[in-house]
């Protein structure tokens, strides 16, 4: 498809969702057969179908760190002969939170944790139209209901006008949402997974609660949040890490590509002429974004219906990184995939001598990728934080790239459209 050309190495969720208020699983689509249920032992399971069909499961826990803990997350579309696994497993790693007045920095974390009696249990309007789940393990006393699931609509997922016919294809599309509370401080965070119908995986983290009143400095590193110009609440960083641990289909042996497109200073007949060159990610690196720059993780042995390779694309926005630290600095770090390396920074596990993922980029060759993907957001207060605090958000998302042959949750009278129309 593309060019490639080499770089050195430095170079760059046992419960059962069955029905319950709003969400209804159903029996599988006439024809098919039912998708085992993943082995979750002690986790609890949830297995959802969407309303255009598509079918997510996968299994859940708490983890006293890293709060909620999706694995073996795989997706089956409408029509398709059985699931897709995608992931092996996904969770936070890190929360790195310094202020900028310098008197105080936090790792959330790891010194406190997102499990344990700082998960919340689900109150109020916490699970509004879903379903509470309880853990069985790790998150404060048993049986408290601390997962939310969901389903929700996400908004337009297509709109087309045929050409042709003059026939108007509309959808709005859903997502199976899944979601934990946990406190931390004055702060509160929601910790969120939102698997859409056309495969996309969206993760995010949201803050609220309230200011912390013992971090409250001057005009030059706060922002005053009390009458004229009084009570200058501290800014800060929310240096955000999650550990994704791809499992394409269950295969094995991924690989991890860069791509990047850049101006070849030759013009075509209305415009300039773009390259788009791949670069493979052979060993372990971090990796920092640029204009027209993303990642994927393919599979080399799972082809689609075109014979396409199966991938994952890692879309990142951009973030504020906190150069401080050379560990928060790289967007994503790309790792061989070893057990007892768990959080980004300030690793403990006695198995491991490296803290940082910087130590965990040593050169090794990349048979079993693991992404360390940090989203930074520099908080500046304003009036509006107090109180509560309006939720702000963080995060990333997963994007199927050639997962399937088409438009997973297009319309039945477009299905022969697959090329060149």
């Amino acid at each position: 498809m593309f060019p490639s050309r080499s770089v050195p190495a430095a170079a760059t969720a046992a419960l059962l969702l069955a029905t319950a208020g709003t969400l209804l699983a159903g029996p599988p689509t006439a024809g098919r057969a039912a998708d085992p249920a993943p082995d979750c032992g002690t986790s609890g399971l949830v297995r959802e179908t969407l309303p255009n069909g598509t079918r997510w499961q996968l299994c859940w826990h708490v983890d006293p760190k890293t709060g909620l803990v999706l694995e073996q997350v795989a997706v089956r579309a409408r029509g398709a002969a059985s699931a897709v696994r995608v992931l092996g497993s996904i969770t936070m790693a890190q929360l790195n939170v310094p202020y900028d007045s310098g008197t105080n920095e936090w790792n959330d974390i790891t010194s406190y944790g997102f499990g344990g009696d700082r998960m919340q249990t689900l109150t109020g309007e916490d699970c509004r139209g879903g379903s509470r789940r309880p853990a069985a393990t790790g998150a404060g006393p048993a049986g408290n209901r601390v997962l939310c699931v969901s389903e929700e609509r996400s908004g337009p997922a297509f709109r087309l006008n045929d050409e042709a016919t003059a026939e108007t294809f509309s959808e709005q599309g859903d997502d199976l949402v899944l979601r934990t509370y946990s406190k931390v401080g004055w702060y509160e965070y929601v910790n969120e997974y939102r698997l859409s119908d056309d495969g996309v995986i969206s993760v995010g983290l949201g803050a609220t609660g309230d200011l912390s009143p013992y971090d409250f400095s001057g005009p030059t590193d706060g922002w005053p949040v009390g009458a004229g110009e009084s009570d200058h609440a501290s800014s800060h960083h929310h240096s955000a890490f999650w550990r994704v641990d791809f499992d394409l289909d269950g295969r094995g042996g991924e690989r991890v590509e860069q791509y990047d497109t850049a101006p070849t200073g030759e013009r075509g007949r209305r415009s300039a002429i773009l390259a788009t060159t791949r670069t493979p990610i052979a060993t372990e690196a971090t990796a920092t974004l640029a204009n027209r720059r993303w990642w994927r993780v393919v599979s080399p042995t799972s082809l689609n219906g075109d014979g396409h390779e199966r991938s994952y694309q890692l879309a990142l926005t951009g973030g504020d990184s906190y150069e401080s630290h050379p560990e928060t600095v790289p967007d994503v770090t790309f790792t061989e995939y070893r057990e007892c390396e768990k959080f980004a920074t300030f690793n403990t596990d006695p198995e491991c001598q490296a803290r940082t993922i910087l130590d965990y980029t040593n050169g090794e060759t990349l048979t079993d990728p693991v992404l360390w993907v940090r989203v930074g957001y520099h908080h500046v207060p304003r009036d509006e934080d107090q109180s509560p605090m309006p939720v702000h958000w963080q995060g990333f998302q997963l994007l199927p790239r050639d997962m399937f042959a088409t438009n997973p949750i297009g319309p039945t009278a477009r299905a022969t459209i697959n090329g060149r129309p």
